[in-house]
C-alpha cells in the first residue's frame, strides 16, 4: 500500500468513532493507545478479535518507538511441555493469519504513523450478529455492573444473576458480556475491594502470634495503590516439619476460594508416619507468574533458603514457569489428580 504523506494524526472522537474505519499507509496517531483505540475499533466493525503483538522502548529513554497490533488468529500457539501428560487438548483457533498494523514513531513530528499494513484475513471472520461477543468487544457498562453488584449483594449467584440479564434482552446473544465476564468482574470487585478491616484484623493476629512464638513469620507484598496484595505465612512447627520432612512439596491453590475471590494456597507434605503436614500458606491476589515467583521466593526465605528436591504441582502455565525460576534445583512433577481432572 502507498504512503500518504499528507494524512492528519487520527483522532477518535464521536464524529468518527462509528463510520467505517479504513486504515492505510501513513496514517498517523498521537500516540501508540490513539493507534491502538482504532484497530480495537476496525477489529470490531469488520469482524476479528485483536491484540496487541510487540512494543519496543527506546534504551535511551524509554519511549515506545515501534509496535505492532495483529489479527488474534496471527500464529500459533506455543507448544507446552505438558501437552503429552493432557488427554483433551484445547482447540487450535489461531490460523497464522497475517493481518497486521505496524506503527513507528516519527523523530520529526513526534507522532506515530502506519508503516506496515496487512487487512487480508485467511478465516471466515464473525457474523455482524455476534460483534459484540468477540472478545476483544466484550464490556461491561456501568448500569450492567451495578445490577451485577446489586444481585450479588442480594446474595444471587452469578449464573443465576447472569440467566436473568440474558432474559432481559432477549437471549445471550443481546448481552454484552458472557457469564465468564461476569465472574471475572465480581473477582476482581472484590479483590480490589478487601476492607482495611479484613486485613488489620490478619496483620494484627499475626503480630500476635510473634509475640508468643517468636519462630512465626510473615510477609506481605503491596501494590501500586499500597494495598495488601498476596500474604504468606508459617509458624513454628512448619519451619520444623520443613527441616526434617522438606525434601517433597506439594503447592496447591485448589483448596476453595473465600468471598474476596482470593486463592489461598497450602505447601504440603508427608512426616514419617504418612500424615499430611504443611509447610507455609498464603492468601493470593491473583493466579499470575508475578504472584506466584514473590510466593515461592518469600516461602525459601521463611525456610533459609533450603530448596525441595521434588516439587509437585497442578498444570497451571504461570505457576510452572515460577517454579523453573525460584525452585531450580528441584525437579517439578504434576498432580496426577488435577491431570485427571482436566482429562
Amino acid at each position: 500500500m502507498t504512503e500518504n504523506k499528507n494524512a492528519e494524526p487520527y483522532t477518535l472522537n464521536e464524529e468518527n468513532m462509528f463510520p467505517c474505519l479504513v486504515p492505510h499507509v501513513g496514517m498517523k496517531f498521537r500516540n501508540t493507545d490513539e493507534g491502538w483505540n482504532f484497530w480495537l475499533a476496525y477489529g470490531g466493525q469488520r469482524g476479528f478479535d485483536v491484540r496487541k503483538r510487540y512494543t519496543n522502548k527506546s534504551k535511551i529513554d524509554g519511549k515506545v518507538t515501534s509496535c505492532r497490533f495483529v489479527c488474534a488468529n496471527e500464529g500459533h500457539r506455543g507448544k507446552d511441555k505438558r501437552d503429552d501428560q493432557v488427554k483433551c487438548h484445547r482447540a487450535e483457533t489461531r490460523t497464522d493469519c497475517e493481518v497486521r498494523m505496524c506503527l513507528v514513531k516519527d523523530k520529526d513530528s513526534d507522532e506515530y504513523k502506519i508503516n506496515d499494513l496487512n487487512l487480508e484475513h485467511n478465516h471466515v471472520l464473525h457474523s455482524p450478529e455476534t460483534f459484540h461477543l468477540m472478545v476483544s468487544q466484550r464490556k461491561i457498562s456501568d448500569l450492567q455492573a451495578f445490577e451485577i453488584e446489586t444481585a450479588d449483594d442480594s446474595g444471587i449467584g452469578p449464573k443465576a444473576s447472569h440467566e436473568l440479564a440474558c432474559r432481559q434482552v432477549g437471549g445471550p446473544l443481546n448481552l454484552s458480556y458472557t457469564l465468564h465476564d461476569h465472574k471475572n468482574y465480581l473477582r476482581g470487585k472484590r479483590q480490589r475491594e478487601m476492607a482495611y478491616g479484613h486485613a488489620g484484623s490478619m496483620l494484627k493476629y499475626f503480630q500476635n502470634k510473634m509475640v508468643e512464638n517468636p519462630l512465626f513469620q510473615y510477609a506481605t507484598q503491596m501494590d501500586i495503590e499500597e494495598k495488601i496484595a498476596n500474604i504468606i505465612w508459617a509458624d513454628a512447627k512448619m519451619v520444623v516439619d520443613y527441616t526434617h520432612f522438606g525434601d517433597v512439596v506439594s503447592f496447591d491453590t485448589t483448596f476453595g476460594t473465600n468471598r474476596e475471590s482470593r486463592p489461598f494456597g497450602v505447601f504440603v507434605g508427608f512426616n514419617q508416619f504418612r500424615e499430611t503436614v504443611i509447610f507455609g500458606a498464603a492468601l493470593m491476589y491473583d493466579e499470575t507468574f508475578e504472584s506466584f515467583k514473590w510466593i515461592f521466593e518469600t516461602f525459601l526465605k521463611a525456610h533459609n533458603g533450603k530448596q525441595p528436591k521434588t516439587f509437585y504441582t497442578d498444570q497451571d502455565f504461570a505457576m510452572g514457569k515460577a517454579v523453573e525460576q525460584v525452585f531450580h534445583e528441584a525437579w517439578h512433577g504434576l498432580c496426577t489428580f488435577h491431570i485427571m481432572q482436566s482429562s
